[in-house]
């Protein structure tokens, strides 16, 4: 058996998700993928895939095996690129997880000049408003915002935003601008079904003493963080959002802040990898950079 080729046929079965996947990938036929398997399974004597008919997953010793598999086979990719002297180009792929708001609104316009600096480096942006499960989906790293809720994985942290309520100017025109915290049990709100599903948004403001939370009416709800915002420029009601999300359609005047003195601490966005992760030269030269672009945005924000 040759271990290096049976780890790397592993390794693209967990990241496709199929045997017959993981196949065309490698250019070989799903029958020498199944042997490859076995022989590694036995070879090893623990049981690294869960079979179904419809899909492929790791098991816990899987799981393991593949953090390690990945570490191995980058820094042979690394050895390789010395032996022939081509360590100034960074390679490979790197699988980025995060959300849809962060990407569009600071991630992709910045992309071309890290791209420009690193032409040989391919990206994968895998978007999501949920949580996900790093090792599983066999990414290289996430950018977060909020707490790091996990303890296995390292959190960096790279920036920060703050929650901000606002209308649209003809919301506001019709029902008032709300003076206070209290208030806007008088208004009516833009449901996410991202945190939650009932009839009303609970929205919380932590003060100097205490945290209040305040149950707001939903007038629609959505599942799409950039509809939410498309919901309150289109005056269907008010909306608490990442201020970076908003920024321009403040200064254009489609939104408008209420209840600007009410502070609450700004929100940490982190990237994220595990702890036993071997980063490679690429993803430590994206996660540096993630870091400046963050950084250098979050500060207007």
């Amino acid at each position: 058996m040759d271990k290096l080729q049976a780890m790397e046929t592993f390794v693209r079965v967990i990241e496709a998700g199929s045997f017959r996947q993981a196949a065309d990938t490698l250019n070989v036929l799903p029958s020498t993928v199944t042997r490859n398997i076995k022989e590694l399974e036995s070879h090893l004597g623990a049981r690294l895939l869960n079979r179904t008919t419809r899909a492929v997953s790791a098991t816990d010793a899987g799981l393991r095996f593949y953090d390690s598999c990945k570490a191995i086979l980058r820094e042979l990719q690394e050895a390789e690129a010395q032996a022939s002297q081509r360590t100034e180009a960074l390679r490979g792929t790197i699988r980025i997880g995060t959300t849809s708001s962060l990407a569009r609104h600071c991630l992709i316009a910045a992309l071309p000049a890290f791209m420009r600096r690193h032409p040989q480096i391919e990206l994968e942006l895998h978007l999501s408003d949920t949580m996900v499960d790093v090792v599983r989906q066999g990414l290289d790293c996430v950018i977060r915002t909020g707490a790091p809720r996990s303890s296995q994985l390292v959190a960096r942290r790279i920036g920060r935003f703050h929650w901000i309520v606002c209308g649209a100017p003809d919301y506001l025109a019709q029902h008032g601008a709300p003076r206070s915290v209290q208030a806007l049990q008088q208004h009516v709100a833009v449901g996410y079904l991202g945190g939650h599903a009932g009839r009303f948004a609970h929205w919380q403001f932590q003060g100097a003493a205490q945290t209040t939370n305040i149950g707001m009416k939903e007038s629609v709800r959505v599942n799409d963080t950039d509809a939410y915002v498309d919901a309150g420029i289109a005056g269907l009601g008010l909306i608490r959002v990442a201020s970076y999300m908003v920024r321009e359609h403040l200064a254009a005047g489609r939104l408008i802040r209420v209840l600007e003195d009410a502070h609450a601490e700004p929100e940490p966005i982190s990237v994220l990898y595990p702890h036993s992760r071997h980063l490679s030269p690429a993803v430590r030269a994206f996660v540096d950079w993630s870091g400046e672009v963050v950084a250098r945005a979050s500060s207007k924000w």
